[in-house]
């Protein structure tokens, strides 16, 4: 049984975590933008093809005290790293994160983590200078009040870059934090869905690769790929298995609209590869059939209106570098509020990193959520409409 660490955005942990218990696996505990779990040699690509909240994922490969350099030293060296490389592999410490413990300059760190692994390397294959020659392997460190975690890096480019986004135009959402806005909204595929401000289209994509239980990662491939105890005959049977698993029989309404022609005809083409992908991992297990594509159109978000009585507004307004100051964000935000006027009935779920946004739109959000957005602090504005509760509630206690 192996010991994986996933890492997300702060705040995803609960999110990320269940999506690590629906595919089968125990977690192990969590930190601050970390979620540790247990799984079997499957995992190691699973996770990586399968979560769509994790930013990345490692194999632990070690798990000890270190309150001085010599302690550091001796866990990184006591791991097998001959077991897991090449003789001509090239291994950087890219990483290391310092949090309450006694030895706390990541540089001093990483230069004993990079010394430890070398010199087992260079012992056990008898080589006093390794050439470095093959393929660029990652190792990151993480103390936490003086517990070492020292993790392999199975996953290479961050998750949320799946393989479908040809161009994502200005500051766009990332993937991952586009899934965890839809599960903050408690998303489901019946729901009517739409992004006022679709950009690259990723809010309307994540949310059609999870209406149709399409694997992000089906784009792409991952480092694992590229290490020497890897099995490419067991990552066949489980894209195999995940292609299974996709589903084509569903009613799902998901659209996307702009006031910018270019970024709808971006959308659409980035929409148009994330499903071509899922219909080519059908295609790998002799089912013939399309996903369909979500439908943008171009539009000034006050020409809108509501096309069903009760449905999902959400969206990432521009702000900062997507919009030029903040005075064109108050009055942008400031005209949103017919929004409100044409959607009736519908809940809203708007992100932004612009502190007064609620005095701008007018009216404030039923509850808020702070969303680290990439390397902004942002935070999600939750609008329910008290209407459609209210049916809703009556309707059960007719059922």
């Amino acid at each position: 049984m192996n010991t994986l660490v996933a890492l997300c955005a702060v705040g995803a942990e609960k999110i990320l975590g269940n999506e690590i218990k629906q595919l089968g696996y125990k977690l192990a505990g969590n930190a601050s933008g970390r979620v540790f779990f247990l799984g079997d040699d499957g995992a190691l690509f699973r996770a990586n093809l399968c979560l769509r909240s994790a930013d990345r994922v490692f194999l632990q490969m070690a798990a000890f005290t270190a309150d001085n350099f010599d302690d550091l030293f001796e866990g990184v060296y006591a791991v097998n790293w001959h077991d897991f490389f090449k003789k001509d592999a090239k291994i950087t410490v890219d990483k290391v994160r310092c949090y309450k413990s006694r030895l706390n300059s990541e540089h001093a760190v990483q230069g004993v983590v990079q010394k430890a692994i070398y010199k087992k390397l260079g012992e056990r294959w008898n080589m006093s200078t390794l050439p470095e020659s093959g393929e660029s392997y990652a190792v990151r460190v993480y103390l936490n009040e003086n517990t070492a975690h020292v993790l392999l890096d199975l996953s290479g480019l961050p998750l949320h870059k799946r393989g479908y986004r040809a161009d994502g135009g200005a500051a766009p959402l990332r993937e991952t934090v586009a899934f965890v806005l839809l599960q903050e909204m408690l998303w489901r595929r019946k729901t009517p869905l739409h992004d006022p401000f679709c950009g690259s289209g990723t809010i309307a994509i994540e949310a059609a690769l999870y209406a149709y239980n399409v694997a992000p990662g089906f784009g792409r491939q991952f480092a694992i790929e590229k290490l020497p105890f890897f099995d490419a005959r067991r990552a066949s049977e489980i894209r195999r298995e995940e292609a299974a698993k996709i589903r084509t029989d569903v009613e799902v309404r998901i659209t996307g609209s702009d006031i910018d022609a270019e970024a709808v005809a971006r959308s659409r083409k980035n929409a148009e590869y994330a499903c071509v992908t899922a219909g080519r991992a059908l295609q790998s297990i002799g089912i013939d059939a399309k996903i369909p594509r979500p439908d943008f159109i171009q539009a000034d978000f006050a020409e809108l209106s509501a096309p069903y009585e009760h449905g999902l507004i959400l969206c990432n307004p521009p702000y900062g570098e997507r919009l030029g100051d903040e005075q064109q964000a108050v009055q942008l935000y400031k005209r949103m509020g017919v929004l409100r006027d044409n959607f009736t009935g519908w809940n809203f779920g708007i992100i932004t990193a612009h502190r007064k946004f609620q005095e701008s739109f007018g009216k404030y959000a039923n509850l808020l959520k702070d969303v680290k957005a990439g390397s902004l602090n942002t935070t999600l504005y939750v609008y329910t409409d008290s209407t459609a509760d209210r049916q809703k509630a009556k309707h059960q206690q007719k059922g």
